[in-house]
């Protein structure tokens, strides 16, 4: 009991993280190129996670844990930061949050396909249900949608869910700032050329909030959240945690008003409270 209680507070602390993830991105992307944005991000927190790795000593992961490594490089490394930063350009950070709705339910679903679990029949019924109105009050903000933009955001959907539950499935035998530091140092020998190349002309037009929202997707979003976030899916179990990602739609509008100027109707309270309740009727039947 202790340590599924300690799995959600974990798993609380990587949602609070990660809600600046998007709002970061959507201040990042209005000066660098998504391209770079990704690359440089993934190779800053490479070189901090290698840091570490060899300060503690970690030994090398095994061969058998290279493949779900590269599945989780290719989830969250690289597959939700570069279609994410895509997106932006083409659809706001509050309209992006109707598809963070489904990462709960996909992280779900994966955990079932990866992580062997098998949650009781109520606890769908919840994550569709707490899913369907994260997406309908995002949908509500009355931004325009885009096609091109919302083909990106599922893609990223998609591919993060299976990382999140690859590394929660890894970070049972490896511990989870390891399985995020290895997967970032798998990456690295990618993400250094490929971040020189594409390094900007001029950085005389980046200005002060690019420049933040790159340090926070480099350090916290891309290291930082990781380190409670597996921590907290192996702990409590993947399906089960996972769905504190209900609330992170609601932080990060909220650092969306305040600090991108985005409009955020009071009817979050209410869908909040109503949200909360579909995490905890989920804990219960995880």
């Amino acid at each position: 009991m202790e340590k599924v209680t300690s799995g959600w507070i974990n798993g609380f602390v990587g949602v609070l993280i990660f809600s600046g993830s998007l709002p970061a991105t959507r201040a990042a992307v209005a000066d660098f190129d998504p391209v770079f944005l990704t690359v440089a991000r993934a190779t800053i927190a490479a070189v901090l996670a290698l840091a570490f790795l060899v300060i503690f000593r970690e030994k090398r992961p095994a061969r058998a844990d290279l493949v779900s490594l590269v599945v989780v490089a290719l989830g969250v490394v690289v597959g939700f930061p570069l279609l994410t930063a895509l997106a932006l350009q083409y659809v706001a950070a509050a309209h992006s949050i109707v598809f963070v709705g489904l990462l709960p339910l996909a992280t779900a679903i994966f955990g079932v396909l990866r992580g062997g679990e098998r949650p009781k029949p109520a606890f769908w019924l919840f994550s569709c249900i707490g899913s369907a109105l994260v997406a309908g009050f995002a949908l509500m903000q009355g931004v325009e949608a885009s096609p091109v933009g919302d083909s990106l955001m599922l893609g990223a959907i998609i591919a993060c869910g299976l990382g999140y539950a690859e590394g929660a499935k890894l970070s049972r035998r490896l511990g989870g700032w390891q399985v995020i530091s290895w997967a970032l140092v798998l990456s690295l020998p990618v993400m250094i050329p490929l971040a020189l190349y594409t390094l900007p002309s001029s950085w005389d037009g980046i200005g002060g909030q690019a420049w933040l929202g790159l340090g926070y997707v480099s350090l916290f979003s891309m290291l930082v959240g990781f380190i409670f976030w597996y921590r907290g899916l192996a702990q409590g179990g993947i399906a089960a945690v996972g769905q504190l990602q209900l609330l992170q739609p609601f932080f990060g509008l909220v650092l969306a008003a305040t600090l991108l100027h985005e409009t955020v109707g009071w009817s979050m309270i209410a869908v909040t409270g109503a949200v909360v309740l579909c995490v905890a009727g989920a804990k219960r039947f995880a």
